[in-house]
């Protein structure tokens, strides 16, 4: 609306001044004698701007029919003029309505269309460049891929789409598996546009699969450099691959060189669990315990985790339950309520045999967050306290069905991995593993595990019927001689024989 009103005002200031230059020149005194071949011509100033206006339209007509005169003599001659561009002009129109009509086809997912219509243009353009592409993509889409490939290997003969040529070839080279042909071209299409992030990604992933840590080192670097990482994800990525190297480096038998990456990737990203773990076990064979303790603690300020615990007990190996819980304290300190503290200092009082603090260490997970892990600590509790067989039974069977706890989980297809490694082996995605529980999924037994702790206390209910006892009382024996009740016996449900007493009788 603004806008509208601006071009009016503007006209009308137009109008306006046209019209005082117009009053100006009639009131104006004097005029324009021309003299020409004897003629004397007296022109007013109105007249004269008129004429001057007219002489400059006359002009440009005059330069006009004379490039016109031009053109058809070298249009004669056999030259590529204006009127050849005039008659290939309709030939265009119709070309670029069947490009533009193959790109919708090409849209909207009719890959036969947009073939036709990339065809069609073809004959009146003659652009390859243009037109290869949708055919290209045409013929992917409806499942041509000979065609499709063939077409990819005529843009490689093209400088220009070269490029567009070597990504299709690479991308078909995925889809069919053939790994070893796609790095070589992901490689060359690298070369050509080292900026193009998804050929990074792809080279990336495709390096890794391979074990090619430097180079992918080198390609990481790349992203980083055109601005297509943030820098904190290069460090943490940096680091996944230097440690892949240290691991490879390790197998071969090469200690020293594969503690320098284990250092490596440990300075690179501290909080990267299985390079801390690494590490500290380098500084460890090195005989360096305050580097590999140091190492360990700040690890487990990111993150408290088994494998860093574990490491942390290998510093001294020799030490008795004692000992150890005291040189864990510090440890534990630095998260006390984190669930993993909880369970390493329940694991260490368990050792040194003081149940009741392993009890009182543990707290509610056994109830609040019960998994494999915090319901075998509660049948090693209870076994330690000398419960009954049932009790232990109880919580090993209610182990059997629990959640198995946090694992290194897949954070783009939530597969689990025994141990971490650097790429997803299920989707190959690269440093996706956190370390977390795993989606909860409701799971049918054909055995009834959600029975057998029931099951359990029933068997051990009537073998104690079975059997004579000198003690007295409704549980088994403890360390004082006296009894006590069995609390899973207690509360476990007899099931009554629902046969009647004559098919009892007839079946004996």
């Amino acid at each position: 609306m603004l806008w509208s009103i601006i071009k009016i005002a503007v006209f009308i200031a137009l109008v306006a001044a046209a019209s005082f230059a117009a009053i100006y020149l009639l009131e104006l005194d004097g005029g324009v004698r021309v003299v020409m071949a004897g003629q004397e011509y007296n022109l007013t100033p109105l007249t004269a701007v008129i004429a001057l206006i007219l002489l400059v339209i006359a002009i440009w007509v005059l330069l006009k029919l004379a490039a016109l005169v031009i053109a058809v003599l070298r249009f004669i001659n056999g030259d590529e003029t204006a009127i050849s561009r005039y008659f290939d002009k309709n030939r265009q129109e119709k070309g670029y309505r069947a490009l533009s009509e193959g790109l919708m086809a090409l849209a909207s997912g009719e890959g036969n269309v947009a073939m036709a219509k990339a065809n069609r243009a073809e004959r009146y353009l003659r652009k390859p460049a243009l037109t290869n592409l949708i055919t290209a993509q045409a013929a992917e889409m409806s499942g041509d891929r000979r065609k499709a490939e063939e077409v990819y290997k005529r843009l490689l003969t093209n400088e220009k789409t070269r490029f567009v040529g070597v990504r299709g070839i690479m991308r078909q080279k995925l889809s069919d598996g053939d790994t070893d042909t796609a790095l070589k071209l992901a490689q060359t299409a690298f070369a050509l546009k080292p900026r193009h992030e998804e050929v990074q990604d792809t080279l990336l992933k495709l390096q890794a699969q391979k074990h090619d840590w430097s180079g992918a080192r080198e390609t990481l670097r790349a992203k980083l450099k055109h601005g297509n990482m943030p820098r904190d994800v290069h460090r943490r990525r940096d680091a996944v691959l230097a440690l892949s190297e240290a691991q490879d480096i390790l197998d071969e038998g090469k200690d020293i060189e594969a503690k320098e990456q284990a250092i490596e990737a440990n300075r690179l990203s501290p909080d990267l669990i299985p390079a801390a773990v690494m590490a500290a076990r380098s500084y460890i064979r090195a005989d360096s315990k305050r580097y590999a303790v140091r190492v360990l603690r700040k690890a487990w300020e990111a993150q408290p985790h088994p494998d860093l615990a574990a490491a942390f007990a290998e510093i001294e190996p020799g030490e008795s339950p004692k000992d150890r819980l005291k040189r864990f304290a510090k440890l534990l300190k630095i998260h006390p309520e984190h669930r993993e503290t909880k369970l390493v200092e329940a694991e260490l009082h368990i050792a040194n045999e003081d149940f009741p603090a392993a009890r009182r260490a543990l707290g509610t997970l056994a109830e609040d967050d019960p998994d494999a892990r915090t319901l075998t600590i509660m049948a090693a509790i209870e076994r330690g306290e000398g419960a009954s067989d049932a009790v232990v039974k109880g919580w090993l069977t209610r182990a059997l069905a629990a959640p198995r706890g946090p694992q290194w989980v897949c954070d783009n297809c939530h597969h689990i991995h025994a141990h971490w490694v650097p790429a997803c082996e299920n989707c190959q995605s690269f440093d996706t593993l956190s370390w977390k529980s795993p989606p909860a999924a409701t799971v049918t037994s054909s055995t009834g595990v959600e029975m057998l702790p029931l099951i359990v206390g029933s068997l051990e209910d009537k073998s104690r019927d079975d059997q004579p006892t000198e003690a007295t009382g409704d549980g088994p024996a403890d360390a004082t001689g006296e009894t006590r009740p069995d609390p899973v016996i207690a509360d476990a449900e007899i099931v009554e024989d629902p046969a009647p007493e004559e098919e009892r009788k007839a079946a004996n």
